[in-house]
């Protein structure tokens, strides 16, 4: 499903995201996460484009530089950013609060 948006090359993981946990089509899904990310459609599919903007919020890139987040910390800010709670975080959470 996210191969044709480039998956987290672009946002094609954040649009399955939505279409998974919302149930929304693809247009809205897509409309929902660019106004999220504060961009345009235009720009949630431009490479160059959203490498930056991941990294500037933190919600990972396909190669992750040092220091960058990914893995659970990366899905902790797309959770955040997309309204969204994901069961190993929340899974998470209750190991560290107790």
């Amino acid at each position: 499903m996210t191969s044709g948006m480039g998956g987290i090359r672009t946002t094609g993981d954040l649009v399955a995201r939505m279409q998974i946990y919302r149930g929304m089509k693809i247009g809205e899904a897509k409309q929902y996460v660019a106004d999220k990310l504060g961009t345009s459609l235009r720009d949630i599919h431009d490479a160059v484009a959203m490498r930056e903007l991941r990294e500037d919020l933190r919600i990972g890139t396909l190669q992750p530089l040092a220091g960058h987040p990914k893995g659970i910390e990366a899905k902790y800010n797309i959770s955040k950013l997309l309204d969204i709670e994901f069961n190993s975080i929340r899974a998470s959470r209750k190991r560290i609060e107790g």
